[in-house]
């Protein structure tokens, strides 16, 4: 680790402890929205190997905790990773699905809703860094995915739901970009170039500008829906459907969903949670052959 990292600690940067302070709270909402019980958050500072603080905080081994890789952008190359310890991953994850109202819960089905809420809970970044920068930054695809071996500084968060013990703590570590970026940020004009401008005159996609019949239109309703993803079943299977069956769609649980206007797709973006309430932010417009494509 090189002086300018050991200068840019996770706990002594101001920035990157109001990101640490807004991704608890967000943590805290997204687990409150799922299981109607709000946890208490607190995390510290942590220093050494992922190992070594795993061994010193009781986390369990190092190979049991269940790592969450999150890049986002702009500028690329700022990751932040949460590492869960398997009681911990296991307890939310369970405890979420069974609020949903299955009886039983298998470890996978545990696992996949663990990354659900880490993911949700990680959208507050990017509005956060955003903040920060001056501009928007999005949330990248993640992964399951271990985080840098050279990593020294983390952030050791705590959960504890009413009526049980403390949980073993998370680790949450940000990579050494993303706290040289927020301890210094650069100008919003470096990070977020204008974007080129189009000859609308020329643009078969330019809206009439004044057009009657557009302003006719613009109280019209329409219904507006969000796709999960979709399955085909035998109609066996159908039949065999009761309450607590689970019926796997197409769809990852980090994978956009679609915005569908009057059943046709205008946007994909993420799910989040917004004062209790599922929300969407659009991260993509459909392009025009995919609205084609959709059209009935």
């Amino acid at each position: 680790m090189t002086s300018d990292d050991r200068d840019l600690k996770l706990t002594s940067v101001e920035n990157a402890r109001a990101l640490l302070s807004q991704w608890s709270d967000s943590l805290a909402q997204v687990l409150e929205s799922m299981t109607d019980q709000r946890p208490r958050i607190e995390w510290q500072g942590a220093s050494g190997s992922f190992a070594e603080v795993a061994v010193g905080n009781a986390l369990g081994p190092p190979d049991e905790i269940l790592w969450w890789e999150q890049p986002f952008q702009p500028p690329a190359g700022m990751t932040v990773w949460v590492g869960a310890p398997r009681t911990t991953w296991e307890y939310a994850g369970t405890l979420t699905l069974k609020a949903a109202g299955l009886e039983t819960v298998e470890s996978a089905e545990a696992r996949n809703t663990w990354f659900e809420i880490v993911g949700q809970s990680l959208s507050t970044l990017s509005r956060s860094l955003g903040s920060i920068l001056g501009g928007e930054v999005t949330r990248e695809n993640g992964a399951e995915h271990s985080p840098e071996p050279e990593l020294q500084e983390w952030a050791s968060v705590s959960l504890k739901f009413k009526g049980e013990e403390s949980l073993p703590a998370l680790l949450v570590a940000f990579n050494s970009k993303l706290l040289g970026i927020i301890a210094e940020p650069p100008k919003a004009a470096e990070t977020f170039p204008a974007p080129a401008q189009k000859n609308v005159a020329n643009s078969t996609d330019a809206a009439p500008l004044n057009s009657r019949t557009m302003e006719l239109l613009l109280d019209v309703d329409l219904p507006v829906s969000i796709s999960f993803g979709k399955a085909q079943l035998p109609m066996k299977d159908v039949l065999k459907l009761t309450t607590g069956s689970i019926v796997e769609l197409n769809r990852g649980v980090n994978e956009q969903v679609e915005v569908l206007v009057n059943q046709c797709l205008i946007a994909r973006g993420e799910v989040v949670v917004v004062d209790g309430n599922y929300g969407v932010r659009i991260q993509e417009i459909a392009s025009r052959m995919d609205r084609i494509r959709t059209l009935r």
